[in-house]
């Protein structure tokens, strides 16, 4: 396939899929986003431990060509515009992707860069696994009890961006109607923005947790809404993610109530669907995370949320995340760009580190990305981290972004 400005590599296969599953050839094409402000450093570092574990796990037998596609400012420079077609179309390609930070243009065109690839590839699914590395300062007393894994469903809620500016024609119109027509009580001077939460989207979100608690073995999957205050949206999520369960995956799940209602635990072999109001939740993942494994929420619960876990354990630069379709998938950091530390090498590369090993992980290439983990682990408990953990960290010695990725290398080809 020819793009307008891209240069695709010589050498390797594009991934496949057939009958739902991908076919990964041992030498994939992998489209990349450099990513915007830390992004450059964060990637150099983890293109390199990326490609170090690769071969330490298969000896030169498999090797990723990757494929540099753009998106924010490198975009605007290449081609004018801020997310351009040969972008979309060369991850629709080739299946898998990987980016770094990305900018949101000031002064409209997108709401953001982030959200509309989740849209135009209708990644649907955000997923963001949360655990505790030993070592890592925390703030809480037993951080190692966090393991979470969060699917936040990613392309509507107030994501979706409809809404109207105070004091325009468009927002007084809707103001009347609503007044008029719907028997509200607005004030003329009001902002109005719409919450939309559709069947489709939010089942097919849930169904994709449950498969994941399932093959994964994982207790539990609760949702988390705020239902008890918007019972038409919030409320309607968490009826449909029962339904669901009880329609397409009855042999493999329990509710907690008809726990309850027995005289016994679950057994092992049922993921128990559970849900909570997003207000409780943050609480319980502070006192009980050991009860939550698997989350699945609306797009703005689901962006709070795993903020607020991943704090537990080391913050964001600890942080994967990938954005999934039904086979398309595009891993990322997750956190920002961070424009006042570009270019000065400081920044923890961790969160597109790990979502590198998610990445493998998707590809079923388990023995790089357990490396990975293991790595990242190992380079921690030399306390040889960067600058975000090591001032919370006794006795450790400062590193830059990438001698934090030679120390993980290291470690990684020590392994056995």
């Amino acid at each position: 396939m020819k793009f307008e400005k891209l240069n695709v590599p010589l050498e390797g296969k594009r991934i496949e899929v057939e009958d739902g599953q991908l076919k990964v050839p041992s030498h994939p094409i992998l489209p990349f986003i450099e990513g915007d402000g830390i992004g450059p450093d964060i990637w150099a570092a983890a293109r390199r431990v990326l490609d170090a574990a690769v071969k330490k796990a298969y000896g030169g037998k498999r090797q990723i060509h990757w494929f540099e596609v753009y998106a924010g400012g490198k975009a605007r420079d290449k081609y004018g515009e801020w997310l351009p077609q040969d972008t979309l179309e060369a991850i629709r390609t080739y299946t898998v992707a990987i980016k770094g930070p990305l900018t949101t243009p000031i002064g409209g065109g997108y709401r953001s860069l982030n959200v509309t690839l989740r849209q135009e590839l209708n990644l649907y699914a955000c997923i963001r696994p949360i655990r505790y590395f030993e070592g890592v300062p925390s703030p809480v007393k037993n951080p190692q009890d966090v393991d979470l894994t969060i699917f936040r469903e990613n392309t509507e809620d107030v994501y979706a961006g409809i809404e109207w500016r105070e004091g325009t024609e468009k927002c007084r119109k809707v103001i009347e109607f609503l007044n008029r027509e719907m028997g509200c009580a607005i004030s003329a001077d009001s902002a109005i923005g719409v919450k939309t939460m559709s069947a489709r989207a939010s089942k097919q979100l849930v169904r994709k947790a449950i498969k994941y608690a399932i093959e994964r073995k994982k207790p539990s999957v609760a949702l988390m809404h705020k239902g008890n205050i918007m019972k038409y949206t919030e409320g309607a999520f968490k009826e449909w993610g029962y339904q669901v369960a009880k329609e397409e995956f009855p042999e493999f799940t329990i509710t907690e109530e008809d726990v309850a209602k027995g005289s016994r635990p679950a057994p092992p072999s049922k993921v128990v669907i559970k849900d909570r109001i997003a207000d409780s939740m943050f609480q319980q993942i502070l006192i009980r995370p050991s009860e939550y494994s698997v989350v699945a929420t609306p797009n703005l619960n689901g962006d709070y949320l795993s903020d607020a876990a991943v704090a537990q354990v080391g913050g964001l630069g600890l942080a994967p995340g990938a954005n999934i379709g039904d086979t398309t998938a595009v891993f990322e950091a997750t956190h920002g760009t961070a424009p006042g530390y570009a270019g000065l090498d400081k920044v923890n590369p961790g969160s597109l580190i790990l979502s590198g090993a998610m990445m493998f992980e998707y590809m079923s290439w388990l023995e790089a990305a357990a490396l990975i983990v293991e790595g990242i682990q190992a380079a921690i408990s030399t306390k040889h981290v960067t600058y975000d953990l090591a001032r919370h960290m006794e006795g450790a010695v400062t590193v830059k972004c990438s001698e934090f990725a030679d120390v993980v290398i290291s470690k990684i080809e020590e392994g056995s």
